[in-house]
């Protein structure tokens, strides 16, 4: 039986995949994604199978062995893929109350961590970073550099912000930018939304787009003082233009400023403070990306709190992201103004 069949929907407790792939179906997934799902989902299930166990009652500890199973025949990216497919599904499950429970959770968690922690990459220590940041002297650089090194955010999602995107409590912003910022900033100033939604090669905001945001959902990330100082100092000075961006060049007016661009000041930068060679790789090089693990590596190590630093990224599951989006206003903005380093 398809999943798009309607007149014959699978019964959540007779085929809980099944049902899963027609709730895609609902939520306008394409063919292409719900083939991806079922073919990892029903091997998983195959999985659970030779060990007589049904999909509802999966524990963590079968859950680590089929991931440990399919090491040995697929790149560990891949790995972390299929292991994303099962956690989205029980997420889902859960969320809608068919499973009581995520097996996958603290699975995926796991895996997140060990990949952010890569231990191979140059390790910068925070007085060093400042250093590095004063070095640079055009305002466009120094909100771009400061806003990913604040945020955490990819080199993509922070080329794809709009001025839309940034709520600074300021009456001189506000006097120069009377525009109001968008609805999920309200009641919450001084902060920046990055949406999940742009993809490269589509309209967004009424302009195509370079780049595309990788996050698995909204986020809105406090702006602490001095990230707020960076970018008010280049808002100053932003050229006036149709463009909805928040970052554009000052060479080529107007034009948003692109992934590419960003990488060229950056490493030049690195180039001259000795982080960065031609040819080498992500172990030593200081790139755009570099800024994501440094952040991720010394906000994790200040707060203890691996839910808000994934919330922050944007790489979290559904029932966590949740809960710090309702609790924005009091958790997340002081656990973050409390324990966010100092580059100024």
């Amino acid at each position: 039986m398809g999943v798009d069949d309607q007149s014959e929907a699978p019964a959540p407790d007779d085929d809980p995949i099944g049902y899963f792939l027609q709730e895609m179906t609902f939520h306008g997934r394409s063919d292409r994604t719900k083939a991806a799902y079922e073919r990892v989902l029903r091997e998983f299930e195959g999985f659970l199978d030779a060990r007589k166990t049904r999909l509802e009652a999966a524990s963590r500890r079968e859950c680590m062995e089929w991931v440990h199973s399919i090491r040995g025949t697929h790149a560990e990216s891949t790995v972390a893929s299929y292991a994303s497919y099962v956690h989205r599904f029980y997420g889902y499950m859960t969320q809608v109350g068919v499973f009581e429970s995520n097996p996958m959770a603290l699975v995926t968690e796991e895996m997140d961590e060990s990949i952010d922690a890569d231990p191979a990459r140059r390790e910068i220590a925070v007085p060093e970073m400042r250093a590095f940041l004063a070095s640079f002297g055009h305002p466009l650089e120094r909100a771009v550099v400061g806003t990913l090194l604040k945020t955490g955010m990819r080199v993509g999602e922070c080329c794809n912000l709009d001025l839309r995107d940034l709520y600074l409590e300021d009456p001189e912003v506000q006097d120069a930018y009377p525009s109001k910022p968008r609805g999920a900033l309200d009641g919450r100033p001084d902060s920046v939304f990055v949406p999940s939604a742009p993809s490269r090669g589509s309209v967004y905001n009424d302009e195509e787009r370079t780049a595309s945001n990788k996050r698995k959902r909204d986020t809105v990330i406090p702006v602490d003082s001095e990230l707020k100082r960076l970018l008010k100092a280049w808002l100053a000075i932003r050229p006036d233009t149709d463009s909805p961006t928040l970052f554009s060049s000052t060479t080529e007016w107007g034009r948003r400023a692109t992934p590419s661009m960003v990488r060229s000041f950056v490493v030049d930068h690195a180039e001259t403070q000795g982080w960065y060679r031609s040819g080498g790789d992500a172990s030593g090089n200081v790139t755009p990306h570099y800024f994501r693990h440094f952040f991720t590596t010394h906000l994790r190590d200040r707060t203890g709190d691996r839910g808000i630093v994934k919330y922050l990224r944007g790489d979290v599951a559904t029932d966590i992201i949740d809960t710090y989006t309702h609790n924005w206003g009091d958790r997340v903005r002081e656990v973050y103004e409390d324990h966010i380093y100092r580059v100024l």
